[in-house]
C-alpha cells in the first residue's frame, strides 16, 4: 500500500493517471468539448463562426493555428479593462508574464483557476511517482523560490509571472503540505521584494533545519546552481549569524528579519559543525548531501535550456539523484515526467490528456536534402495526440482552459514512445531558429554541443563555463557569430584560442561548414566577459519586473534586446578569432 497523506490520495491519482492515459483519444475530445462549452459565449470563437459546436473537427475547421501576435489585440483589449467575454466565457481577470529574456520584452497571456487547477493536477502526479521511488517522510523543502510582485495594469487586470500566479494561489500552500513538502522558509522570505535578501535567508532556513530537509528544489535548475554559487561567497557570514542567532544586517526587509528572528537561536555548536563540513569540501564537491544529510534528491526543471547546468549541480548534489520536473510553459502545462529514475539528458514527459487539448505538427525532412535533419519544412496539417508517431519530431500546439485555441508553443518535442496510449515526448528546442546568416540553421542544441566540445579543452585547467549566449554580428560584411562566455578562472591565451577554434569546427551543420568555407560566413568570435556578467543580465531582467524563478539565460541575443549587448559588450575582456578554416 502506497501511503496515504492527508488531502492527498497517492493510489487515487496514480490510478486517474491510468485511466487517462489507457484511452487518451477519447479523453481528449472531452476535454475540448468540455474547454468549449465552458467558453461558447468568447467573442473570438462566435466571430470565427463555431456556433457552440464542440467536435474536433469543426473546431479545426473554423479556428486557425494562431502565434501569440495573432491574439495580441485581444489581450491588449483585456489588459485595458475589457471585461466583456473577449477569449473566455468568464472574463480574465489575471495575466501572466512568460520570461522574455530571447527578444528582450515578456508577452502577456491569459491566466485563470482553471490553470492552477491544472498545475495542481501535475503537480500530484509527478509526486506520486517520485514518492514512490523516493519516499520523503514528512520533512522539509530547502525550495530556492522567489514570488516577484503581482501588479495591477491600467486597466486593473492582476498581472504577474506565471510562477508567481502559482505561488500566491492560496490552494498552493496546502498542495505543498499535502504531498509533504513545506517549505524551510516562511512566506515572508518566498514573498520578499529584494531576491538577494531572500536568497540568503533562504540558505539560512536551509541550514537551521539541516537535519529535516530532505529535497532541494527550484523551478528552474539555474536558480539551485545560483544558489549554491552564492553559498560560496556567504557561508561565513551564514555561520556568524547562526552562532550568534543574529540575522545579518544586510538583511534590511524588516517583514523578513521579524520573520526570521524568530527561527534564529544562538547556536554556536551548529554554527561549528557547518564551518568544519564547509572546510572539508573539495572544491564544494559534494556541498548538498554534506550540508543536508537526509536529502533524497534535487528537483527542478532541468531539460531544455537548463543542461548546461547539469554538470555544475552534479558537482554540488555529489551522488545524489537529480530528477527533472514537469514540462510546461507560461502558457500551459503540457507533460509529467513519471519516471524520475531515468537522468535528467534522458527525460521524457507523458502528455496528459485531461489538462488541455493538444496537436502536433509533423517536422518533415524537405526533398532533396540527403536526409540533413537540420532542414526541415512544415506539414501544416496538425494530427492528434493518439496519431503522433514514435521517432518523429512535431512542434506542440495547445487549446487551455483559459482563451488560447490552436495556439502553437514555439516548442519542437520528439515523440519517444507512449505510456498506455498518451505519447512520451523529450524536449528537442525551441522551433525558431537561433543562429541563421545565410543558409545555416544552427538550433539552441547545436550551440550547447558546441560549446560542451570546447568546454573540455578548459577542463583540463580545472576550469568550466559559468554561462554563455551567442549573437549574430552583421555590422560588417561577412556576417559572423559571436559565442560570449563567461568561466570559473583565468585560462591561457592558447587555450582560449582552441576553444575558439573548437567551437568552429563543432557547428557541424553543412550550411555553416559550406558558407564558412567560402568566407560567405566570416571566422567565430569568442568573446569572454569578466566575472558577474551573467549576473549583471539577471539584475537586468529583475529590474523590468522579471522573476527570478523564472529567469532563463538567453542562448541567444538578437538585435532588438539592446540592453543585454550592452551589458555584454562592456564587460568583454578578451576576444579572440577562430583560425578553424584558414
Amino acid at each position: 500500500m502506497l501511503e496515504k497523506v492527508e488531502g492527498f490520495n497517492m493510489e487515487r491519482v496514480m490510478e486517474e493517471f491510468e485511466r487517462v492515459t489507457k484511452d487518451a483519444g477519447r479523453i481528449q475530445r472531452e476535454t475540448l468539448k468540455r474547454i468549449l462549452e465552458d467558453n461558447a459565449s468568447a467573442e473570438y470563437l462566435l466571430k470565427l463562426g463555431l456556433n457552440g459546436r464542440t467536435d474536433p473537427e469543426s473546431f479545426k475547421a473554423f479556428v486557425p493555428l494562431v502565434t501569440h501576435k495573432e491574439l495580441e489585440p485581444y489581450i491588449n483589449r483585456i489588459l485595458n479593462g475589457d471585461t466583456s467575454s473577449v477569449l473566455t466565457g468568464k472574463p480574465i481577470t489575471t495575466m501572466s508574464l512568460s520570461s522574455g529574456t530571447t527578444q528582450g520584452k515578456p508577452k502577456y497571456v491569459p491566466w485563470n483557476d482553471e490553470l492552477f487547477d491544472t498545475t495542481l493536477q501535475i503537480y500530484h502526479t509527478s509526486f506520486a511517482f517520485r514518492n514512490r521511488e523516493f519516499p520523503l517522510n514528512n520533512g522539509k523543502a530547502l525550495g530556492f523560490i522567489y514570488s516577484s510582485k503581482q501588479f495591477k495594469t491600467e486597466g486593473g487586470v492582476l498581472a504577474g509571472t506565471a510562477t508567481t500566479n502559482v505561488f500566491r494561489n492560496p490552494g498552493f500552500r496546502n498542495a505543498m503540505k499535502a504531498t509533504q513538502s513545506p517549505f524551510c522558509s516562511p512566506d515572508e522570505v518566498i514573498f520578499g521584494p529584494d531576491f538577494h535578501q531572500s536568497l540568503y535567508c533562504h540558505l539560512l532556513c536551509g541550514l537551521i533545519f539541516r537535519e529535516e530537509v530532505q529535497m532541494v528544489s527550484s523551478t528552474f535548475a539555474h536558480s539551485i546552481v545560483y544558489a549554491f554559487r552564492t553559498f560560496e561567497q556567504v557561508w561565513e557570514e551564514l555561520c556568524v549569524d547562526i552562532k550568534e542567532g543574529v540575522l545579518n544586517s544586510k538583511v534590511t526587509v524588516p517583514s523578513i528579519r521579524t520573520a526570521m528572528s524568530k527561527l534564529l537561536k544562538p547556536d554556536p555548536e551548529l554554527a561549528n559543525l557547518i564551518h568544519g563540513k564547509c572546510m572539508g569540501l573539495s572544491n564544494w564537491y559534494g556541498l548538498v548531501p554534506e550540508l543536508f544529510p537526509h536529502v533524497k534528491y534535487v528537483y527542478g526543471i532541468m531539460t531544455g535550456s537548463m543542461e548546461p547546468y547539469l554538470k555544475k549541480l552534479r558537482h554540488y548534489a555529489g551522488e545524489l539523484p537529480l530528477l527533472t520536473s514537469d514540462y510546461g510553459s507560461s502558457e500551459g502545462w503540457v507533460g509529467t515526467n513519471v519516471k524520475p529514475r531515468v537522468p535528467p539528458e534522458l527525460a521524457t514527459y507523458t502528455v496528459l490528456p485531461q489538462i488541455g487539448y493538444f496537436e502536433f505538427i509533423p517536422l518533415r525532412e524537405q526533398e532533396g536534402t540527403k536526409g540533413d535533419a537540420s532542414f526541415r519544412c512544415m506539414d501544416p496539417q496538425p494530427v492528434g495526440l493518439a496519431d503522433v508517431k514514435v521517432g518523429e519530431e512535431y512542434e506542440i500546439v495547445i487549446t487551455n482552459p483559459a482563451g488560447l485555441y490552436r495556439y502553437r508553443l514555439g516548442d519542437v518535442v520528439k515523440v519517444m514512445g507512449f505510456y498506455n496510449s498518451a505519447p512520451e515526448v523529450k524536449f528537442v528546442r525551441r522551433s525558431n531558429l537561433l543562429l541563421s546568416i545565410n543558409i545555416d540553421k544552427n538550433t539552441e542544441t547545436d550551440l550547447q554541443l558546441a560549446v560542451e566540445a570546447a568546454s573540455q579543452l578548459l577542463a583540463e585547467e580545472k576550469l568550466d563555463v559559468v554561462d554563455y549566449t551567442s549573437h549574430i554580428d552583421i555590422s560588417k560584411e561577412p556576417g559572423h557569430y559571436v559565442i560570449f562566455w563567461e568561466i570559473s578562472g583565468e585560462a591561457s591565451e592558447e587555450v582560449l584560442g582552441g576553444c575558439c577554434n573548437c567551437l568552429d569546427k563543432s557547428f557541424v551543420d553543412a550550411g555553416y561548414t559550406s558558407s564558412r568555407k567560402v568566407n560567405c560566413i566570416g571566422a567565430l568570435e569568442l568573446r569572454v566577459v569578466r566575472r558577474g556578467t551573467f549576473q549583471k543580465i539577471l539584475e537586468h531582467f529583475l529590474s523590468q519586473g522579471a522573476a527570478v524563478s523564472q529567469f532563463k539565460t538567453p542562448r541567444c541575443v538578437g538585435p532588438t534586446n539592446t540592453k543585454v549587448l550592452q551589458i555584454l559588450n562592456e564587460n568583454v575582456v578578451k576576444n579572440y578569432l577562430s583560425t578553424a578554416f584558414n
